[in-house]
This record gives structure tokens, sequence and C-alpha cells, in this order.
């Protein structure tokens, strides 16, 4: 039974990776913590004071007073919302890393494939890239440890360190069936979020899988290389499908670069002042640091051909927070065709503070609304045109966790009593049948993937089996587009706490 309940984790796991790393990352970050302390409870916190006494004292067997406080505190972020979070020194570690885009290992992104870590691809001029590894390889041992049984997560911590150190990697080569050492050094690895290409002729598609803070400037290349290989583009693709967010600043800036000059991207309202704020597509307010603007740049180097050029935006279920702040500027300024799934549904910001050294506390601060206002907390932007993900539909698309699907998740913000608003019986009725698909979905793609074991069940984005990435181009093309006969809209869900 674990095994059975194991293999079926892994699979839901597989769908819905994307999705649920949206639900943490859209992100505002600040240098210093705010100086001032609110008044605090002082009865409740003479309670907690005895509860950590009654604890350290009478508990069965002694325990870490810092490991207790730490806990407390986790406890106390993590019951407001499924954003907020208390991030002690390895987590915080963590964090930073991925909003940079900036690690130390051996540079490959990886999945997993009968238990044993596959090469998605080599990342470019990496340690990995040079020591000749490839896509499709499949990595057997780690130093002395064998891969099988490992997670995902245990073999990526083995093959990261500390920089100039080194790790054996024992390859098997399926192509070539062989099995070979590679000793590979590490060093710090600069993470692409951006790929591209022209698909055919007058058409290229670029996608953002995530916003960090090297993705404008490496869109800007990119979109730059573009034109160079393709000068009278006829129509571009923005591809933000399964883009799980990340940094606030960044998807301002990716709106600037289609948007005219000045006019509003999103708008953020909180309880403090300086969460009140409108951002505009102005460089003042995506550039943190001042310096080079990359946006300029591209603008002045394509002629301000990428604010004209026909867009389409392909969204889905796992484009999440700053990737629906892009979708829902471009929207709202009627200046792209946002075509795909429903999404995400993550309309809060979060904003970063370190409380020392190494630690620090993700808080969800303000709501946003898109140009027109609105809130898609809950809910998500609503594609202009619904398209499935393949020919037979959305085939898994109901195994995708979405923000109303998480525990204490906000509301919108319109009603405030709206959190202790019982589900009604049309509620409680639709919960019941997305609970009765998600289970066949999960069935069906057992059966998928015993059938098939290793492929790929919906095709690689970007390329030619690419279903959504298809009707994109028809769209631009002005040729008919394969709209979905079974999507149909969501409202914001409430449910009972």
């Amino acid at each position: 039974m674990a095994k059975q309940v194991s293999h079926k984790l892994k699979i839901a796991g597989w769908v819905a990776i994307g999705a649920v790393a949206g639900a943490l990352t859209t992100v505002q970050l600040q240098a210093v913590a705010r100086g001032t302390l609110a008044p605090l409870p002082l009865e409740e916190l003479q309670q907690l004071a005895a509860v950590f006494g009654m604890v350290k004292t009478d508990y069965v067997e002694p325990v870490d007073e810092k490991k207790l406080i730490n806990e407390a505190i986790t406890g106390m972020v993590a019951s407001l919302d499924p954003h907020s979070q208390y991030f002690d020194k390895k987590s915080f570690k963590e964090f930073r890393e991925g909003t940079s885009g900036r690690f130390v290992g051996v540079g490959i992104e990886i999945t997993m494939e009968d238990g044993l870590v596959k090469v998605v691809s080599p990342i470019e001029d990496s340690p990995a890239f040079r020591a000749g590894l490839k896509t499709n390889d499949l990595i057997t041992k780690i130093d002395d440890t064998n891969v099988k049984g490992l997670s995902i997560n245990d073999a990526v911590k083995l093959m990261r360190g500390e920089p100039r150190t080194k790790v054996l990697l024992t390859i098997f080569r399926k192509d070539e069936d062989r099995t070979f050492p590679v000793t590979i050094t590490r060093e710090e690895i600069k993470t692409q979020s951006v790929k591209s290409r022209v698909v055919e002729p007058g058409y290229a598609w670029v996608r953002v899988s995530q916003f960090q803070e090297r993705t404008i400037e490496d869109f800007a290349r990119k979109v730059e290389d573009l034109y160079k290989a393709e000068p009278n583009l006829k129509g571009l693709v923005l591809d933000l499908r399964n883009d799980p967010g990340g940094l606030l600043d960044a998807a301002v800036a990716l709106s600037a670069a289609f948007l005219p000059e000045n006019v509003t991207v999103v708008s953020t309202n909180g309880q403090l002042e300086d969460s009140k704020f409108i951002y505009k597509a102005v460089p003042q307010h995506y550039l943190r640091r001042g310096g080079n603007d990359p946006i300029k740049r591209l603008t002045e180097n394509t002629k301000g051909a990428l604010k004209r050029v026909p867009l389409v935006v392909i969204v889905n279920e796992g484009s999440a927070s700053a990737s629906e702040i892009v979708a829902g500027a471009l929207q709202d300024h009627k200046r792209a065709t946002i075509l795909g799934s429903q999404t995400f549904g993550k309309g809060s910001v979060q904003t970063v503070r370190p409380l020392g050294p190494d630690t620090g506390l993700k808080l969800t601060t303000a709501r946003y609304y898109t140009p027109m206002g609105t809130s898609i907390q809950g809910k998500g932007i609503v594609p202009d045109v619904l398209v499935d993900e393949t020919l037979e539909g959305n085939v898994f698309a109901a195994l995708r966790t979405r923000e109303a699907d998480l525990q204490n998740s906000l509301t919108n913000g319109k009603d405030p009593k709206a959190a202790a608003t019982p589900m009604t019986d049309a509620a409680r009725a639709a919960e019941q049948a997305r609970s009765e698909e998600r289970e066949v979905a999960r069935k069906r793609l057992e059966e998928e993937a015993r059938k098939n074991p290793g492929q790929r069940l919906v095709p690689e984005f970007g390329t030619e089996k690419d279903f959504q990435l298809v009707q994109a181009l028809n769209q631009l093309k002005g040729r008919p587009v394969m709209v979905s006969k079974s999507q149909t809209v969501r409202t914001e869900e409430k449910k009972e706490n």
C-alpha cells in the first residue's frame, strides 16, 4: 500500500509542481527590517512564557529552547496564509538562491525517471556542459551514493556544495549503452529563466519560466537575438505556462517592454502606507538599484518593434503571481491576446525582511490589482481564448493545485466578511465534482505512465508537438483556433475553515 501511495504522489507531484511552486514566489525585497514595533498584548505573552516554561521543565525529555522558539515563530506566521513564511538559516539561504538565479553546483536541469536522476538539459557554459553531459543522460551515483531511492531534492543537495569542490557523477547514456564516471568541479551557476527561438519564418517564441534578478537582462538579450535573426517579426508568442512567479519588479519590467510608457502595470494595497502603490511602465518602478535599463536598450535596439508586434501570451493553471501580473496588464491594456487555461489565482504580494544576518520573514503585505482594478485572488486571469493543453483536452489539469485549494488562502478583499461565509450547497457540490475529476485524472495519468514508462505525457513546451503553441500561432496568423469545448470559467471560491 505504501508503495502504491508513493507512486500516486510521485505522479501527482509531477503534474502539480509548477503550480505549487507558484504559491510561494511573488515578492518584493526590502534591505532592512522595520524599526517600529506594535504594542504587545501582555496577558497573552505571559501565557506564552508560562507554556514555554512548562514545556522546558515538565516535558518527558529535555527540549532545545531555540528549536521551541523557532517552531513557535514558524507556526505563528504559517497560520496567516499559505505564502507568509519564517526563514531559518537554511531556508533563507535557499530562498535567496532561488530569487537571485545563482547557486553553487554542477549546472544541470534535472527530473526523475525510474528512480534515477535524468538530465533535462545542461545549463550553457556550466561545469556539466563543459564536461559533456547531454540531455537524457541518467545519473546513477553521486560520489558513493546510489541515486536509486533518493528524492530529487536529496539528489540536488548532494550535487550542490562549496565552490571549487569536486563531485563524481556516474552516468548511464542510453543511446550509447554505456556507463562512465565524470568528475565535475562545482562553481557558481547562473540559471537561465528565459528561452527563445524562431519557430518559423516571421514568428518567434519566448518562454519565461520564473522572474528572477537576471530575468529581464536575459529576456532583453534573447529578444535582441531574435530580431537579429528575424528582423521583420510578424508575431510573437510569450509563454508563461507553469511560471510560478518571482520578483515583482521583474514582472513590471517585462510588462513595460510591451506597453506604452507610463501606463499602469499593477497596483498594490495593504495595511502599511508603503504597500499602497501604483506601478507604471517607467524605469524608476522596476530598476531596484538604478544602473543600466535592459528594457530601454531593448526598445532602442529593436526600434520600438516590440511595443507593436502582434502578441499572444500562453498561460495555464501553473501560471502564478508575477506571471499573472504580466498577463493581467497586457490583457487590460489590450496589448495581447491571452490564450490557454485560467491561471493559478495568487493575487497577493509578499515582502521579505531580514531579521538578522541569516534569518528573515516573508510576509503577505498587500493584494495586487490589474490596471482595471481587478483582484485575481482565488480566481486568476481568464484567457481571452480558452485552449486545452493537448488535442485530447486538459487531461491532467485537474491534478494541479490552485490558490483556492490552499488552506487559509486570502479572499479577494472585496468583502471583509467573506472568509467567514459558509459554503453554499452549490459550492459543496462543485468541490465534490472537482474531487471526483481529480480522481479520474489521477487514474488516467497512472495508467498512461504504466503504458509509456519514462515518456512525457504532455509535449515539451516550444516544440512542434506543443498544441497550445500551434494554436497561438494560428491566432497570430488569423487562422481558426481549436477552442476548448470542456473548460469553464471558475469564480473565486470560498471555503469553510
